[in-house]
């Protein structure tokens, strides 16, 4: 098992992965999709709710079309909360931590770990929502891998927002009930 604090403290912020392995093509793919991503009043009020700290370690590549459209989502969140840190990892320069994560049996991105303020695992997503792969099954003709090159639908980024947000709630309401951190606050 690996030590999710020493992992945590190598990694790279949403900037700082992009600018050390993103190509300028790949950086302008995500920050065009970060540019439409629109956090509802109801969302924003939710995250900047959050009372725990919440480490989440994203496993990613520049280069993947799934990245490009659900990566951009964390920043937002992370600028929404001051409870969640993000840390983001390439896949290929990080095997041990994509044997970790794998998804299905492959080192699949993004791949997302949720932990505790002490280093506990809570909770690993991706690499895709349900609303993405109700949308690929309906398109099943199409390729396997978005290429990130078009946008996604607004309703499908919309999903995709608000599923991810449903997951990063649901470790956040774990963290905030779980009796250990309870005892620990005084709450």
């Amino acid at each position: 098992m690996l030590d999710y604090a020493k992992v945590f403290e190598n990694g790279l912020s949403y900037s700082q992965f992009l600018a050390k392995y993103g190509t300028p093509e790949q950086r302008l793919r995500w920050e065009g999709l970060r540019a439409q991503v629109r956090l509802t009043d109801a969302q924003r009020q939710l995250l900047a709710g959050f009372k725990r700290k919440m480490p989440v370690i994203v496993l990613a590549g520049a280069w993947c079309g799934d990245c490009v459209n659900q990566c951009p989502i964390f920043d937002h969140f992370a600028a929404a909360s001051s409870c969640i840190h993000l840390r983001f990892y390439d896949r290929d320069a990080n095997p041990e931590l994509a044997a970790e994560l794998s998804v299905c049996g492959a080192a699949r991105v993004p791949a997302v770990l949720f932990l505790s303020e002490d280093w506990f695992r809570c909770a690993q997503y991706g690499d895709r929502t349900l609303s993405k792969y109700r949308q690929m099954t309906a398109d099943f003709s199409g390729a396997a891998c978005p290429t990130g090159i078009g946008s996604p639908e607004r309703s499908l980024l919309d999903n995709v927002v608000q599923e991810w947000l449903n997951e990063f709630e649901r470790v956040q309401l774990m963290l905030r009930t779980s009796g250990r951190l309870r005892t620990l606050h005084g709450d």
